[in-house]
């Protein structure tokens, strides 16, 4: 079975208009490589180190769907939007597939 993909982004948001404009970019670049958000904004607080007001994850079928997604030329063109209105950071990461602890 292959591990899922996820993009963790931390973000603040500073031209809330422009960031409407990349969410209408992003969101048929995410779902054409197969991304769903799972984690949307919310309710969020910082308990331990730094932190964003915004907060998104985004489930993939796989790491390299993920990475394939970041990397696109219909992604890239989204991300500029992005990077004008909001600054922040965001990781993609692997899941795990393997045992869970016993309870």
């Amino acid at each position: 079975m292959t591990a899922k993909g996820y993009w963790i982004g931390r973000i603040s948001v500073h031209d809330d208009a422009a960031y409407a404009e990349y969410v209408a970019a992003a969101n048929p670049v995410y779902s054409a490589h197969g991304g769903t958000p799972i984690v949307r904004g919310g309710q969020c607080e910082g308990v331990e180190g730094s932190s964003r007001p915004r907060n998104v994850v985004i489930e993939f079928p796989s790491y390299q769907a993920a990475l394939d997604c970041y990397n696109s030329p219909e992604y890239t063109a989204a991300r500029a939007i992005r990077q004008r209105a909001a600054e922040g950071e965001i990781v993609l990461v692997e899941g795990y597939e393997g045992p869970q602890p016993s309870a």
